[in-house]
């Protein structure tokens, strides 16, 4: 019975939802597809409800039949014509008659009165007198009463089992049994009761569905479910597609979006959505930018090795500030950096030195026009003399081409801004220790710097050293500056970070920052202390400054 209930219910639930997913197929609109869930869901509900409730009170017969069928096949077993038409043989048919009569009176299925070897004497049909019952009576011609639910020549019933007892002994028994209806009767007469509270079941679903669906509609912008997927399918392929990296956090500062780009400019973990900025980005100016603590709009940040212009956008939904939005691009890789600041400052060498010899040239033209040939003769022996020294001092004891021209191209700047630039005795350097660009970022910035400190003392001069020790590789760099102010010197290496005042500088704060990463880079690191003025050292290992 309870099989059958199951099967049932599942071959209309099947169906139910097959029906619910084709509509889903066709893209019904929203407030059908809540409708026609809820319909399928009450129904499915009234359906397992009914069955659960006609199996139950079928449970509930069954036991009332059976005890209601061993009342009787006791009652008959007691009879006393039974037992003495058993003793005799019952050549009158005694027995048929009364299990007949008491079968009518009673109301059930069947009475059937059997012998000790399970001959029947009573029966419905006739026809099955004098044959043996279908089932074993084994239990019962022992002297036990039994119940229970069985297939008989007349169908499923509900039977009770009687020994029949004469002088102490069992000489036969007695089975009772009340027929079961069908299942399909069972429902059906079930039906108009579940139908009351079926219908207004689900006319209160109907109106929840609507209403849930027109709730659901405003919020999505009336957009359907197929249309919400397309657009999210869009964003993610834009997202995805831009060169940007994208970050998107909500009000907690928690990352509700990180694009493949994001990701990989700020190597964030895979299952960074979700975690706060502060749980995947070290203490810095990124974490601060992304956290609102610097300004919003093309903001210049170190990520590792690179260099991220970005910028930050506030979310506003229905007038209502949801979270931020970051926008990262990445200007170049460090080794691309460096060298673009070092092209720019030997930009800056070239134009320094070509502006003093124009005015050197002038003065000669001025000379010459004034007829005082022999001193312009004399001034350019002196400039032309005094470039030759030099040139001829580095290339005898910097052996790296780019260090000559380096520090060649630092001199004519420093000329220009009136500062002596002085290359130490002890500068030597063969070629091929330091990648050339990393060479340019490290002494270039340094000795910029170290112009900028001079230019604002009263004694103006840069002092310069490389040398080659046994393990590594020194540079230093000393200027006649004020020095670095106390209490700051571990953060003049921080990006972003600056003591200088001005407008229209670029990259302010990156310079330093820059060192020490390529300092880093190459396995070594740098170092500042106050001895008159600010002293620069950087120290590589020779064994790594070779290798990259």
């Amino acid at each position: 019975m309870a099989v059958l209930v199951v099967l049932v219910a599942g071959g209309f639930v099947r169906s139910v939802l097959g029906s619910v997913d084709q509509a889903l197929k066709t893209r019904l609109p929203l407030a059908y597809q809540i409708l026609g869930f809820q319909v399928a869901i009450i129904l499915v509900s009234a359906l397992i409800g009914a069955a659960a409730a006609v199996w139950q009170a079928s449970q509930e017969l069954d036991r009332q039949s059976e005890q209601r069928s061993l009342a009787i096949a006791e009652s008959v077993a007691e009879n006393a014509s039974i037992q003495q038409g058993l003793l005799n043989g019952d050549p009158d048919a005694v027995i048929q008659q009364t299990a007949e009569r008491i079968r009518h009176s009673t109301g059930a299925s069947y009475v059937v009165v059997t012998d000790s070897a399970g001959i029947r004497y009573s029966h419905p049909n006739p026809a099955l007198i004098g044959q043996p019952v279908d089932e074993n009576p084994a239990s019962v011609l022992a002297g036990q009463p039994w119940v229970g639910v069985q297939r008989g020549t007349l169908g499923v019933s509900a039977r009770g089992k009687a020994p029949i007892f004469a002088n102490g002994k069992v000489i036969g028994m007695v089975s009772v049994g009340f027929l079961e209806p069908p299942l399909d009767q069972r429902l059906l007469s079930e039906l108009p009761g579940f139908g009351t509270t079926l219908l207004p079941s689900l006319a209160i679903g109907v109106i929840a569905s609507w209403l849930l669906a027109s709730r659901l509609k405003r919020q999505t912008f009336g957009l359907e479910p197929y249309e919400i997927a397309g657009l999210l399918e869009e964003r993610e392929a834009s997202l995805q597609g831009i060169h940007e990296g994208a970050v998107a956090t909500d009000r907690d500062g928690t990352i509700t979006l990180a694009n493949d780009e994001a990701r990989r400019l700020l190597s964030l973990p895979p299952d960074c959505v979700g975690r706060k900025v502060a749980q995947v980005l070290p203490q810095g100016r990124l974490l601060k930018f992304l956290s609102g603590g610097l300004k919003d709009e093309d903001e210049v940040l170190l990520a590792g090795e690179r260099v991220l212009v970005a910028s930050r956008r506030a979310i506003v939904v229905r007038g209502q500030t949801i979270g931020h939005v970051a926008t990262l691009r990445d200007t170049t890789e460090l080794t691309g950096l460096a060298r673009g600041l070092g092209v720019e400052s030997l930009t800056d060498a070239l134009r320094a030195q070509a502006h003093e010899f124009a005015n050197r040239l002038h003065t000669i033209a001025g000379l010459m026009q004034v007829g005082r040939a022999e001193e312009a003769m004399k001034l350019i022996a002196q400039t032309s003399g005094l470039h030759q020294e030099l040139t001829e001092s580095l290339m005898e004891r910097v052996g790296d081409p780019v260090l000559g021209a380096l520090l060649l191209a630092k001199a004519a700047v420093a000329s220009e801004r009136g500062i002596e630039l002085r290359v130490s005795d002890d500068t030597v350097m063969t070629r091929s220790k330091v990648d050339s660009e990393d060479l340019i970022t490290l002494l270039g910035n340094l000795i910029d710097n170290a112009l900028d400190a001079a230019a604002l003392s009263s004694d103006r001069w840069v002092s310069v050293s490389v040398t080659e020790q046994r393990d590594e590789l020194v540079f230093k760099v000393h200027d006649s500056g004020a020095g670095v102010p106390e209490g700051i010197d571990g953060q003049i290496f921080q990006e972003g970070f600056s003591t200088k005042n001005g407008q229209n500088r670029k990259r302010r704060g990156f310079g330093l920052a820059l060192v020490r990463q390529v300092a880093r880079r190459n396995g070594g690191d740098v170092s500042v202390v106050n001895e008159g003025g600010a002293l620069f050292t950087v120290r590589l290992p020779t064994k790594v400054g070779a290798a990259t």
